[in-house]
């Protein structure tokens, strides 16, 4: 290796290290090793700037954006009420409900947007239904990341692979999606066998949420009746979106300005709502990564990965795949996708057909998320608010559940991607 590789993987492996341990904030650490690389010589400042990928910047902008004024209407609570007593406060119904709600929001918004909203719901619903929300946090958490790996938006490292392989919404619901189909509905069944059997509740409980007025939670129906239109033109905008020759942070983009001048809400209290430590994360990681890719270490794994598996396609998705997901178990699957993203790309200009691995690469990173409790942001979100109310979930205690579940996830997907790409 030259020096200016030596440097980049230096700097590469001490900023995941600091990701990793978090004794600097992700967002600190990949900016510092951003301007590390500027100041080494190994990227100059507009080299760096190109490895920034603007898309995947757009549509998270445009989707935090959107979701802030959207969540003003109320319109999330109604779920909620509406959930609760159509299964007439039923707990084992209640929980599968809202982990289908969650997967479905999931795959239409970013994970950590859903669970933000889907947490206070739980919570007030159980309080009154007098049962422990820990278990449903724990489906929620897993119904999150799986819901997200469904879609080119629901998750960030499908966005990140969407923009790098040019891959539309719809080649996300045709090739992911019926793998998550298949994990959900395995996961909905082992969740009754863990909880489902024991969650009991009284009849005066029921007859409490049986009781609510959920048009009570509507805080501003001009705004819902606005919310609702405009959700189902972005989601028919993304399903779209290469028949309409946009680019998917065109759409959210597009939809974040349309609910900005029609939504009426206090612009800097919506602007104040994006996740700009996200997003600046985003940003210092791109050029990290592409130092990598500038000084050729990319292409040097690539060459070692395809001589490993001597360009067997099979073997090579179920080594990515288990990888992916083993881990973005006890990583932040964005910067291991942001490193892997070239890697594979890489290895397409090499010959080998990589349209079945961006899949392997999808599958097994969000899904790999479930693994810890620190596998996905969702998940530390989620338990941060279960924790604040008194209801702590730890790290031991969520392996116990998440990761088996996980494996389980894993080995559907294997058995999917084999059957259908080999």
């Amino acid at each position: 290796m030259n020096p200016s590789q030596i440097i980049a993987v230096v700097i590469f492996a001490v900023t995941m290290a600091a990701i990793m341990t978090e004794k600097i904030h992700r967002t600190a650490a990949a900016i510092a090793g951003a301007i590390l690389l500027i100041l080494t010589g190994v990227l100059s400042v507009e080299s760096g700037f190109s490895y920034v990928d603007g898309n995947t910047l757009g549509v998270l902008i445009g989707m935090m954006l959107f979701v802030t004024v959207v969540k003003n209407s109320g319109i999330f609570e109604y779920i909620a009420i509406r959930a609760a007593k159509a299964v007439k406060g039923r707990p084992w119904a209640l929980m599968a409900l809202f982990m289908v709600i969650t997967a479905l929001l999931s795959a239409f918004l970013d994970n950590v947007t859903t669970v933000l909203l889907i947490g206070p719901m739980t919570l007030a619903i159980t309080n009154m239904l007098k049962l422990n929300p820990v278990p449903f946090f724990m489906t929620q958490i897993l119904a999150a990341n799986i819901g997200g790996t469904a879609t080119l938006i629901g998750d960030p490292p499908n966005i990140m692979i969407g923009s790098a392989a040019g891959l539309s919404f719809n080649d996300f619901i045709l090739s992911t999606g019926p793998a998550v189909l298949l994990v959900m509905l395995a996961t909905v069944a082992c969740f009754y066998f863990i909880y489902g059997r024991k969650l009991q509740v009284t009849q005066e409980a029921r007859e409490i949420i049986l009781g609510l007025d959920e048009t009570k939670a509507i805080k501003d129906r001009p705004l819902l009746i606005k919310s609702v239109v405009m959700i189902v033109l972005v989601v028919l905008g993304f399903v779209f979106h290469a028949q309409l020759h946009l680019a998917s942070c065109t759409i959210a983009l597009t939809a974040a300005a349309i609910m900005l001048l029609i939504g009426r809400q206090d612009l800097e209290e919506t602007v104040a709502g994006v996740e700009w430590t996200t997003i600046l994360f985003f940003t210092g990681l791109f050029v990290v990564v592409g130092g990598l890719q500038e000084t050729g270490v990319i292409q040097l794994l690539a060459d070692w990965l395809m001589s490993a598996t001597h360009g067997s396609l099979a073997l090579t998705l179920v080594i990515i795949l288990w990888f992916s997901a083993l881990i973005s178990a006890f990583l932040d699957n964005i910067p291991f996708v942001a490193t892997l993203i070239p890697l594979i790309l890489a290895m397409g200009n090499s010959g080998m057909d990589i349209a079945p691995l961006w899949w392997a690469v999808s599958l097994g990173a969000c899904l790999g998320g479930n693994g810890t409790l620190i596998g996905a942001s969702a998940n530390v979100v989620l338990s941060g608010i279960s924790t604040r109310h008194g209801y702590p979930i730890t790290f031991a205690s969520y392996l116990k559940v998440g990761f088996p579940l996980m494996l389980v996830s894993i080995l559907i997907s294997t058995a999917y991607l084999l059957l259908r790409y080999t």
